[in-house]
């Protein structure tokens, strides 16, 4: 993969900044499953954006590339615990906090040096291919809202 993940994450930020211009608040009250809407299923894609580029920048302090728990248990709790802040959270700061987050770990996951890459590509090559769930959740952002 080396550096491919660049383009596809270009690519797919794009993809969303399209898709997230033309959400009406309308549809991003629309449920997504059970308990989510499309701003909550986008602030969740923010969040994890987020959490990759703090990963990044510790696993480039300490020289350790250790993944978090990514157990469904573990994912889960953290979604629910973090679904009541989601709720809260306006609509159009969602629409602007995901293409915010994209970007910044975008950014960030192309400046990281090669012996990094190296690393985390050997451990889990979807953590810098945060293309992989953008386009996941716009699908199921898509599905929810009928297209």
């Amino acid at each position: 993969m080396a550096r491919s993940y660049v383009a596809a994450n270009d690519a797919a930020r794009h993809e969303l900044s399209s898709f997230v211009a033309r959400l009406t608040e309308e549809q991003l009250a629309q449920p997504v499953g059970e308990h989510w809407t499309v701003s909550i299923a986008l602030a969740h894609l923010a969040f994890l954006d987020r959490l990759w580029c703090a990963k990044y920048d510790e696993w480039e302090r300490t020289g350790v590339v250790e993944l978090p728990d990514l157990s469904l248990t573990t994912v889960g709790a953290m979604n629910d615990g973090m679904l009541p802040w989601w709720r809260s959270i306006a609509p159009s700061q969602a629409t602007h906090e995901v293409l915010a987050a994209a970007g910044a770990v975008d950014r960030r996951a192309a400046a990281l040096p090669q012996a990094l890459v190296d690393a985390i590509l050997a451990v889990r090559p979807r953590t810098l291919l945060r293309a992989m769930h953008r386009r996941e959740t716009l699908a199921e952002i898509n599905r929810a809202l009928g297209g």
